[in-house]
């Protein structure tokens, strides 16, 4: 009886040691998290009132997911509420807003196809890169679980300066498309050919950026920094990596000046035909 009891005692001392070695759940539920993922429900909605024509609420709502990208950050260094989910989803949810709205503005003909070609191709790109980064550095053995598995090694990607610029510069440009049907061109005192012309300016401002940013994936060494030891194959692996973007984000970049000549130009030309007729009636 003794010794049962004792036998009890020591398991019960072993589970309770072992208890408090295992890591604490994060306190996901907290506002900022709440309002990332309110910015991750407002990409959509968004969009869908650009597709019907609702240009003011969609504006408005792509303010707020703008302020409240300022916010949540803030909130979450001032109080100490940064978590592991709220670092995969807040960038998870600045990208789908880029991506649905660069989408359905050029569908609506907002955005010219080459820009939203080169815009798309970036990230895809990127992504394709990524995944090989990921699959390189994985240590064996490469299973499609421990793939998914976050908390092993993998690499480490560096934003490169030109491309934090060109972020900046890609949601002005949404926020600024999203703008002009609603604020007219007289309230700014400026023509309305005057500001399509600015426009287009800036368009050209942005293609160039984003088709810098992508190549600078593709020629910049220290853009992402491979786990492991061996650094010989770390070698052999990030010109693997930066060859997928040099490749893929180049045929990017020619497709979207196919776009541009072709496409795009005709769009101007039939543009300037309308307006002219509509003028001289």
């Amino acid at each position: 009886m003794a010794k049962a009891r004792e036998s009890t005692v020591a398991v019960a001392d072993q589970v309770r040691s072992s208890l408090t070695t295992l890591a604490p759940r994060e306190n996901i539920y907290n506002l900022p998290n709440l309002l990332t993922v309110s910015r991750l429900v407002a990409a959509p909605v968004t969009a869908y009132l650009v597709v019907h024509d609702q240009h003011a609420w969609a504006l408005a709502l792509f303010a707020y997911a703008g302020i409240t990208d300022l916010v949540d950050g803030w909130i979450a260094r001032k109080w100490k509420l940064q978590t592991v989910a709220g670092s995969v989803i807040d960038p998870a949810a600045d990208k789908a807003l880029m991506i649905i709205l660069t989408v359905t503005l050029a569908v609506k003909g907002a955005l010219p196809l080459y820009l939203a070609t080169l815009i798309l191709g970036r990230d895809a790109s990127l992504l394709a890169a990524a995944a090989y980064y990921r699959y390189a550095s994985l240590p064996a053995p490469k299973t499609f679980t421990r793939y998914w598995d976050f908390s092993l090694p993998s690499a480490e990607v560096h934003p490169t300066t030109v491309s934090k610029y060109n972020t900046f510069l890609q949601l002005v440009l949404i926020g600024s498309t999203l703008a002009l049907p609603v604020v007219p061109a007289a309230s700014l005192h400026l023509s309305t050919v005057g500001l399509h012309q600015g426009m287009q300016y800036y368009q050209w401002l942005v293609a160039g950026t984003t088709a810098w940013s992508g190549l600078s994936y593709a020629f910049l060494k220290d853009a992402v920094t491979i786990m492991g030891a061996d650094e010989e194959l770390k070698a052999k692996q990030g010109a693997r990596g930066r060859a997928i973007i040099g490749v893929t984000f180049g045929s990017v970049v020619a497709a979207a000046v196919w776009a541009a000549c072709y496409v795009d130009e005709e769009g101007s030309k039939t543009i300037a035909r309308d307006e002219q007729a509509a003028s001289k009636s």
